[in-house]
């Protein structure tokens, strides 16, 4: 199965899920109408009452929709036993995560200072694939892994992104210590490099960069680590920025020649069972999902144009009550929108 994608028609695998899914993609549905270009919606239900009734199938399925149209938008899932990002991972060969992290005026924060980060992660390895195995009774082990093609990926989509914006680039590991894992991971990043020499690059040891970022934001722009660096991290200046739940994040999969094959955009936030069918949850983080996928697509602008859409919204206190507003999801929506309208 193959899909053929045009330059105003975008044709996009949108992944079903549980909780406040369904506002979510409403909202995601009302700004992608007043777009110029076209967006068709492949839907494949993968909503845990869904995943009830089938088998493994409905996740191969899914994958070969992805792979057909290379463009893929996910709501929120509950993980019951297996996490479906952890299988769709495996499915789609995922191996690099881009979470941008940016300060938003009218959110409150501890952290004064403004912050825009662009976090490259290996979406594989470190310890995170493997659970691990006791040892006798009263000892644990696991073996953590480093893969010479997700270091190069992931370095090559960091340099890559970096040329395009003008920004500099930081690799950060504990290099010093694990010498031999780490190390290669800086090795790689190194032959990478060469081929980037119009792009400023410095390393850095991950436990000083957390503090560093926290005294000079401004210091940092991209940062490129390794899987479990890259989940802390992401946690961590997300925290900075206020909000936890209103980022977003891609991840992507590599054909031969190291360019993006599929490309998945998903929000930070959960499934928030709570608010589910009340008009409150909040759809900042998958409207900057799908303006992460309307960058990915050649359409910076309109991805941009929505940015300041919503952020000029939370700005003036339309927003939702979860970050100090009173509107309702529909309602910051079409606040959202008729700022969109005007820029477009």
């Amino acid at each position: 199965m193959d899909v053929m994608q045009t330059p105003e028609k975008f044709i996009v695998t949108e992944l079903l899920g549980d909780g406040v899914s369904g506002e979510l993609r409403e909202s995601v549905h009302a700004v992608a109408e007043v777009l110029p270009q076209e967006f068709e919606f492949k839907q494949m239900d993968l909503s845990l009452e869904n995943r009830h009734r089938t088998d493994r199938g409905l996740f191969d399925e899914t994958a070969e929709s992805m792979r057909a149209t290379r463009l893929a938008l996910k709501y929120p899932t509950i993980t019951e036993h297996t996490s479906p990002n952890a299988i769709i991972r495996r499915l789609c060969n995922f191996s690099v995560i881009l979470r941008p992290v940016i300060s938003i005026k009218g959110i409150d924060s501890n952290f004064k200072e403004d912050l825009l980060l662009y976090i490259v992660r290996i979406a594989t390895g470190g310890t995170y694939d493997d659970p691990g195995r006791m040892i006798g009774r009263n000892a644990a082990v696991s073996i953590r892994i480093v893969e010479r093609d997700p270091c190069r990926q992931a370095a090559r989509f960091a340099f890559k992104l970096a040329r395009e914006k003008g920004l500099r680039v930081t690799s950060s590991s504990k290099h010093t210590i694990q010498r031999v894992t780490d190390g290669m991971f800086e090795k790689i990043v190194d032959e990478v490099h060469a081929d980037f020499k119009d792009v400023f690059h410095n390393r850095e040891l991950f436990d000083a960069l957390l503090a560093k970022i926290i005294l000079n934001p401004d210091d940092f722009q991209i940062v490129l680590v390794l899987n479990e660096y890259g989940d802390f991290l992401s946690d961590m200046a997300s925290g900075l920025a206020g909000s936890i739940g209103t980022g977003a994040s891609g991840s992507f999969s590599f054909k031969e020649n190291d360019e993006v094959d599929v490309a998945m955009f998903d929000p930070s936030g959960g499934t928030a069972p709570d608010l589910a069918g009340r008009d409150l949850c909040n759809p900042t983080g998958i409207l900057l999902a799908f303006g992460m996928l309307l960058d990915h697509v050649g359409h910076y602008d309109v991805g941009h144009k929505l940015r300041i859409s919503m952020l000029s919204a939370i700005a003036a206190g339309e927003c939702t009550r979860d970050v100090g507003g009173n509107l309702g999801t529909r309602a910051f929506t079409r606040s959202v929108i008729d700022r969109l309208v005007d820029y477009i």
